[in-house]
């Protein structure tokens, strides 16, 4: 008969007969079966603490390892467990860290077309209607969030067109597009149009219009917001969002 076996047995009458006798009876060491008791009990203890846990993970959204947890525990609610007890305690009441793996960079949607950083931050141009950089930003307003989408001319850092609109759809960019095209009837051959990565940039709609307008479009390398600098720069000065009230191409 296996020893766990017997302590069950002991376990089952301890009310009934003195345990050293049962111990002695069934050739078991008392510590033994006192150990077995204790693990009996363990489940209640843990139940307690993976409630703690559980807590702390909902508050910190499954971010934390056994070994963070086990820090905590000790330093915020005074528990202390060996390191592998609460990585056992997470494993079974499945309350381990959930990890985030870095989301891979996709085109979803409408999002169609990348293009060369012809610009690559050369953030002058030697004649008028030759370089433009465009960018869409936000205006917190009583009513609500208002987007901002803004072409502006590297020759002189004029602001060729702007629109407004309560999304930042493609046809907000397209609507700007347009409108500058109607204002500057003269505008370069290889006129270049800048922006950034963003889903109205990339869509088909937008790669159609360019290519109606002749308009060579450049976009900036992913994830490097200084390609377009100036482009978010200006949409970032508090003095030009006000002044955009102001009719005209100068500001």
């Amino acid at each position: 008969m296996r020893p766990r076996v017997k302590y069950q047995i002991i376990y089952r009458n301890r009310n009934r007969y003195p345990v050293f006798a049962m111990c002695h009876f069934f050739d078991v060491s008392r510590s033994g079966y006192y150990d077995y008791v204790k693990r009996l009990d363990r489940p209640a203890h843990d139940a307690v603490v993976a409630d703690i846990i559980r807590e702390q993970q909902k508050k910190c959204d499954k971010t934390y390892g056994y070994r963070r947890m086990w820090k905590w525990l000790e330093k915020a609610k005074k528990i202390r467990r060996n390191p592998k007890t609460i990585l056992r305690i997470m494993k079974k009441y499945e309350l381990l860290s959930e990890i985030r793996r870095r989301r891979k960079w996709r085109q979803m949607g409408q999002q169609l077309h990348k293009y060369e950083n012809l610009l690559n931050r050369e953030f002058q141009a030697d004649r008028p209607n030759h370089k433009w950089v465009t960018d869409i930003s936000y205006i917190h307003t009583g009513q609500g969030v208002l987007y901002l989408s803004v072409i502006r001319d590297l020759y002189d850092n004029s602001v060729v067109a702007y629109k407004t609109g309560t999304s930042q759809s493609v046809n907000l960019v397209l609507d700007t597009i347009r409108l500058a095209m109607q204002k500057e009837k003269k505008v370069a051959a290889e006129l270049q149009l800048h922006s950034d990565q963003g889903s109205q940039y990339t869509s088909q709609a937008y790669f159609d219009l360019t290519k109606e307008y002749g308009i060579t479009p450049s976009m900036s390398r992913r994830g490097n917001c200084y390609d377009n600098a100036y482009g978010r720069e200006f949409l970032l000065l508090p003095q030009n969002r006000v002044h955009l009230q102001t009719p005209g191409k100068h500001f």
